[in-house]
């Protein structure tokens, strides 16, 4: 079935069975549009303002959201389908395009930085990338209660393949979005409270938390690839979120850690930055676990050929989860996560 190409107000997301679309956000370079990909799939028992969206592609170089997803558009039968889902295989298609975490070919920003006051409606921040954020807010926020967001590294960071979630105060959502997070089989699930809205580095996870939605990030690989747990990991998770909250028929079989009962719960509590440029070297792998004083990496100096490299120092027992994926870093650049095991 072809692709149609609309504008965002022209997206039915109401009527039974599915639309496959080309979502056009006006180009501001050459004579045309960026066009999103959108797939909608609704069913008998759909609801006003319910429904499951799944992104990837959010950082142009993260590819195991797109991947899974890709996958999902041939395997979901229409006729399965009893709720909303709205599945976006590649959100920043300008960042996907140059292969890059930024829309370094158009506006030059980060999209996940960009949930911001303002975002796509002011002059100020009319650019593609908060104009994408704005069409998130404007045509999908209203129609779902539930937002899986599914990043990886790229570039930037290493990390132990995880699914989280953000804490607030009412216990019940806590416990539903923690199943959610754990359903992904990875071995980390990560809790943390999120930041206060209209913060200046507004993320796409922390937007849809802020409406109270059942909102799932993810860290799923690293160096630009399509991991192959990544990729499982994605897909489990957002068919469980379906079929769980009753939007999808079937049934599903945990995976992974979540199988086999090896799951940690954590608390990201610790992290180093580097104090100068220069070269990191791991010296434990993510996902292991570190004594507190331990030192786990090495950042060396080779224009001080002669002196002692600055030693990464676990500040907390716990969880290596993350760290820098490149050798050669920035200064001030988050080069090691260390997370507090809850649970």
């Amino acid at each position: 079935m072809a692709r149609e190409i609309v504008s965002p107000e022209q997206i039915d997301m109401e009527s039974p069975g599915r639309r496959d679309y080309w979502v056009a956000l006006g180009h501001t370079s050459i004579w045309g549009s960026h066009l999103i990909p959108l797939t909608v799939m609704v069913g008998p028992q759909a609801k006003p303002g319910e429904g499951l969206v799944a992104f990837g592609g959010n950082h142009g170089n993260e590819y195991e959201g797109p991947v899974a997803i890709k996958h999902l558009l041939r395997e979901i039968r229409t006729e399965d389908v009893l709720g909303r889902l709205v599945l976006v295989p590649v959100l920043n298609v300008a960042a996907f395009r140059v292969s890059a975490r930024e829309s370094t070919g158009d506006d030059g920003f980060n999209l996940n930085r960009v949930f911001v006051e303002g975002a796509g409606t002011t002059p100020a921040m009319a650019g593609i990338t908060h104009r994408i954020a704005a069409f998130v807010r404007q045509s999908i926020w209203p129609h779902v209660h539930i937002a899986i967001d599914l990043h990886s590294g790229g570039e930037v960071a290493r990390f132990a393949h995880w699914a989280g979630f953000f804490t607030c105060a009412d216990p019940e959502l806590n416990q539903r979005r923690e199943q959610m997070a754990r359903w992904f089989g990875t071995r980390i699930v990560t809790a943390g409270p999120n930041s206060p809205p209209g913060g200046i580095l507004g993320g796409l996870h922390g937007d849809a938390d802020h409406l109270g939605k059942y909102a799932i990030g993810t860290e799923l690989g690293y160096g630009s690839s399509a991991d192959v747990r990544g990729v499982r990991y994605a897909r489990q998770g957002v068919l469980a979120a379906a079929i769980h909250h009753g939007l999808l028929k079937g049934k599903i079989e945990p995976i992974g850690h979540y199988a086999d009962g090896t799951q940690s719960l954590v608390r990201v509590s610790a992290s180093v930055a580097a104090p100068y440029p220069g070269h990191y070297e791991p010296l434990v792998e993510c996902g292991e676990k570190a004594a507190k004083g331990q030192t786990v990496a090495l950042l060396h100096d080779f224009y001080r050929l002669d002196e002692d490299p600055f030693e990464v120092v676990a500040a907390m027992a716990g969880i290596v989860v993350a760290q820098a994926w490149r050798a050669r870093v920035e200064q001030g650049q988050l080069i090691m996560m260390v997370a507090e095991e809850i649970g």
